[in-house]
């Protein structure tokens, strides 16, 4: 019986991929990295397919900050945000002044992060003005630093935290 490849590694067999196992792996150091002819020591770690997920946070929450992170990747959807944030409530005239770019554009950027709940917007007549979603923003932070677990609504790295904190 031959081993199949792993999930999303194209078969040319017509039977359908399976996930047997997660595997996790530590990243290498800097000087592993720049010199690879010193190669890894470290084997990677395999958990069978069936163990729970050391992380805490549900997957909703993960989903949910997914889909926000991946409008923020965006340079042009980043630079609506920075200006909605310094600015407050804007028209879409004025973004697209601000950004140097055309009307459709910033239209088609302000309706995918409202779609994620990024921004939100208010009709006066037939102008919409748009503003930072803030109550959704705040919920999924606030939710994602109480799911992390270790009560400071904090995550630690090696050499600064990243905290939450209500004004």
């Amino acid at each position: 019986m031959s081993e199949q490849p792993p999930v999303g590694v194209k078969s040319r067999s017509r039977k359908p991929l399976t996930a047997a196992c997660v595997v996790a792996t530590a990243l290498p150091d800097r000087e592993t990295s720049l010199n690879p002819s010193l190669g890894s020591t470290e084997a990677p770690t395999i958990l069978p397919a069936n163990t729970p997920s050391p992380i805490k946070i549900s997957e909703t929450t993960i989903h949910r900050l997914t889909d926000v992170f991946k409008m923020l990747a965006d340079s042009n959807r980043l630079k609506i945000v920075l200006a909605l944030g310094q600015q407050g409530r804007m028209h879409v005239t004025a973004l697209c002044a601000m950004l140097g770019q055309s009307q459709p554009a910033v239209s088609h950027h302000l309706t995918l992060m409202r779609m994620v709940g990024l921004v939100g917007y208010d009709r006066v007549g037939k102008n919409n003005y748009y503003f930072l979603a803030s109550d959704h923003i705040r919920d999924l932070l606030e939710q994602f630093f109480a799911d992390s677990g270790n009560g400071h609504k904090a995550i630690q790295f090696e050499d600064f935290a990243l905290a939450f904190r209500r004004k």
